[in-house]
């Protein structure tokens, strides 16, 4: 199986009037989401965040479930919490993984923006040879336009037709994770 690594955008996302905002992180996105994509055998949980207050905020947790005390209360969480890596850019991101022309971006949306692939295209593709694939995850009300066009794939909405779509980007995440890994 081809390499996979998730980033969490928190800059730039869309803002409820859809401009483009920052957001904050939360101790359950990175947590959750560290548990997920170790379950799914993600190589790198990129947290994506400007501000460095906010990137030092992110490392006070990853050390909190590595060595504080919910790692020596929990130490299975620990492994999890190895994946993290905080940047400031997305840009930081790709260039960890090999730099733009050596990695596919594929990008999730509660809606989709442009033409999407199913979750069985994908996981087909990640059978092959090839660069290593970065799933994207905005949080706020999502990932701009912008980041979206810059994107090689935008996997089809987790739930399209629905009354309402709005599940967390952990739960978001651990869904495509299960979608993109089944046999």
């Amino acid at each position: 199986m081809r390499r996979v690594a998730v980033a969490l955008l928190h800059a730039p996302v869309l803002a409820r009037d859809g401009g483009e905002t920052v957001s904050t992180v939360t101790n359950l996105d990175v947590h959750d989401i560290a548990r997920s994509a170790r379950s799914y055998g993600a190589t790198d949980f990129f947290v994506v965040h400007p501000v460095e207050a906010q990137r030092a905020l992110c490392a006070r947790i990853i050390a909190h479930w590595k060595t504080g005390s919910s790692g020596e209360r929990i130490p299975t969480r620990a492994p999890a919490l190895e994946l993290v890596r905080p940047v400031p850019t997305l840009e930081d991101a790709v260039l960890a993984l090999g730099g733009r022309s050596a990695v596919r971006l594929w990008a999730t949306a509660a809606r989709a923006s442009k033409e999407t692939i199913t979750f069985a295209a994908a996981r087909e593709e990640l059978t092959t040879e090839g660069p290593p694939v970065l799933l994207l995850f905005g949080t706020s009300w999502g990932l701009p336009p912008r980041i979206i066009a810059a994107c090689d794939a935008l996997l089809e909405p987790i739930q399209e037709h629905a009354d309402y779509n709005h599940l967390s980007v952990r739960a978001a995440c651990a869904i495509a994770l299960d979608r993109l890994a089944r046999s």
